[in-house]
């Protein structure tokens, strides 16, 4: 699968991180789509043309480690759960292939917006090490104390980044997905889907909502924390993620 993506990605043009630097998005809409990975590999030969590709050390794919952090009750994952608008996730995500970690704080406003904000650290294990930087930071910019929250659950995938011609837009494409829930030791991975996220700032045109409605690649929500929860721990509510589950769980099921 992944040797299959990786010689699709090789045939777009590059774009370095300082070349991306002028794409922040911190502020942004967000919409995520769901597709299997046969339709990820025609959607690839698709954008030929359209889009860059963000290379390091001319890798073009990226691999990363997140830990969510919540509540000792699930308050962050319950809010998702229930259809608050207004939300927050905090993790800690490392960049394997330069080894940066960063504390990072979402929210979500009742306008779609995300924002997010994020600052170095050392390591998941340094956080309270760390404190006299952390607190502030999450003091103003989160909703929970650092002795409010503990590691929930973790992942793994692959990401390939794609920035448009007009640079106006960001598209983050994540497959081989890998979960392991902390609390409760359940594991699970979703081998045949990934997860394509459109990132701008307000509604700029976008060359690749038209190739997505053409390969018929579904528009859903997609929550690394909550999907993932949902499936390594089978105490949480689930309820309102059924459909979505169904979803993954029959589009996994066509490769299998």
């Amino acid at each position: 699968m992944i040797s299959a993506i990786t010689e699709k990605a090789k045939q777009l043009p590059p774009i370095t991180l300082d070349e991306m630097k002028c794409i922040k998005l911190m502020n942004r809409t967000d919409t995520k789509f769901v597709a299997t990975i046969a339709q990820l590999n025609d959607f690839l030969l698709a954008v030929q043309g359209k889009y860059y590709i963000q290379v390091k050390d001319d890798e073009r794919l990226a691999g990363y480690h997140t830990t969510y952090l919540d509540t000792a009750d699930y308050k962050m994952y319950r809010m998702h759960h229930c259809g608050k608008q207004v939300r927050e996730k905090i993790r800690v995500r490392t960049y394997l292939d330069t080894d940066d970690t960063f504390l990072e704080v979402k929210n979500k406003n009742n306008h779609g917006r995300t924002k997010k904000k994020r600052i170095l650290v050392n390591s998941l294990e340094s956080l309270q090490a760390e404190s006299e930087r952390v607190v502030p930071f999450l003091a103003e910019y989160a909703w929970y104390k650092l002795e409010e929250i503990s590691p929930v659950i973790e992942n793994w995938f692959n990401r390939i980044t794609l920035v448009n011609m007009g640079k106006t837009e960001r598209l983050t494409i994540d497959f081989n997905l890998r979960f392991h829930h902390l609390k409760s030791d359940g594991r699970d991975s979703l081998s045949h889907v990934a997860i394509i996220e459109l990132k701008r700032d307000g509604n700029v045109p976008s060359p690749a909502l038209e190739i997505i409605r053409k390969l018929r690649i579904r528009k859903s929500g997609f929550s690394k924390y909550c999907i993932g929860s949902a499936l390594t721990n089978k105490e949480l509510k689930r309820n309102n993620f059924k459909e979505r589950l169904r979803m993954i769980e029959k589009l996994e099921n066509q490769h299998k």
